[in-house]
């Protein structure tokens, strides 16, 4: 466990996204994990998905060198403020929306946040490295944009996405963040602004909101709730635990090539049903039903129309960060959802918190006036 540095520290990361599930998971990865010295520089939106709270121990622990910024990252002027204020040397981009489904109900914030958001960070940090960096910091910069295995589009029963897999987004959320990968690339070609990018498999672990399959599994589970799955439950996804995606992302800030992308996966395919089937039993077995009317979490389970545009099957091959970099996920599923399901289990006050809206009265009092 580190000490906290001294005010002379010149390495700073700026996380976007950071009150979110996977950008508060990295946060606290880098600090509690790692050698890293340096200030951590969170800015966030604070949209629904968005709790700050995630981070309030950490805010807490590590008060001089954590800092929290509610910021949009549309908004060119309060960004650039923030990269003079705190000189900034390393961005990590996971700010986007990420819903499919509400990409497909309602696709304009996703055009806003995920392309236009990620083209003013590539300018913002165009400009300041070209211009405001000192040169001793300008050799260190990177900037590490965080994408998804969705964009590759669907798999037939065989094979694996690798990084020379072509696009073919299916979503509006897809072809979102398929554009912010070419914009990312282009300013790698065109400016040689040192950039990286990962595309990772499905995330899951403490913290994520509970629209995502396995925490919404959990919830509805535990409050006697009918259990969806689309279609017939077939559909496969490549599941990766949080934290094995965090020490990836440090391992590419760490010794990753600009210019180069990494994809990042669990080899660890399942079925949704093999998923929800898996939560049912580990359920069971922690937190047996006292409702009479079923008697396995698996009664609870409803099979529901499929949604428009349903990926049948991704699968990532992370060859190339493994050989490259030395980097191999470290928690194998059973292991993974168990922790995930315990952490839920011995969180009910951020579950409910989260279902209540209190956490949002919570922001609202406590962050209103800071754009």
């Amino acid at each position: 466990m580190k000490k906290n540095a001294d005010s002379t520290i010149k390495d700073a990361i700026l996380v976007t996204g950071g009150a979110g599930f996977i950008g508060s998971n990295f946060i606290r990865y880098v600090f509690e994990r790692t050698d890293y010295k340096g200030k951590i520089v969170n800015i966030d939106k604070l949209t629904y998905a968005a709790n700050p709270a995630n981070l309030q121990d950490i805010s807490e622990k590590y008060k001089n060198r954590y800092f929290f910024e509610k910021t949009d990252i549309c908004n060119y002027d309060a960004v650039m403020e923030i990269f003079k204020k705190y000189k900034i040397t390393k961005v990590v981009h996971f700010a986007a929306e990420s819903h499919v489904d509400r990409s497909i109900l309602g696709p304009k914030a996703f055009i806003q946040t995920n392309i236009v958001g990620t083209f003013n960070l590539l300018e913002i940090s165009r400009q300041y490295w070209n211009a405001q960096i000192s040169i001793q910091n300008r050799s260190i910069f990177r900037f590490h944009h965080i994408s998804t295995d969705e964009v590759y589009g669907s798999l037939g029963m065989k094979g694996l996405f690798t990084e020379k897999t072509a696009y073919d987004p299916h979503s509006p959320y897809s072809a979102s963040k398929a554009s912010s990968d070419h914009l990312a690339r282009a300013y790698y070609h065109t400016y040689r602004l040192p950039v990286s990018i990962s595309n990772c498999s499905n995330n899951y672990g403490p913290y994520q909101f509970p629209e995502k399959l396995i925490p919404l599994v959990i919830i509805n589970a535990l409050e006697g709730k009918s259990i969806p799955i689309y279609g017939d439950g077939k559909n496969v996804r490549d599941w990766l635990y949080v934290e094995d995606h965090c020490s990836a992302i440090w391992s590419i800030l760490s010794n990753g090539k600009a210019g180069e992308t990494y994809n990042i996966g669990g080899r660890e395919e399942k079925t949704n049903f093999d998923v929800v089937n898996k939560i049912c039993k580990i359920l069971d077995r922690l937190h047996p039903a006292r409702e009479s009317k079923f008697s396995s979490y698996k009664d609870l389970i409803t099979f529901v129309k499929d949604r428009p545009g349903h990926d049948r099957r991704y699968g990532i091959d992370p060859s190339k960060i493994e050989n490259e970099l030395g980097w191999k996920a470290e928690v194998d599923f059973d292991a993974g959802m168990r922790k995930t399901v315990e952490w839920y289990l011995a969180n009910p006050r951020w579950i409910k918190n989260i279902k209540s809206g209190e956490y949002l009265k919570w922001i609202d009092k406590n962050y209103s006036k800071r754009q």
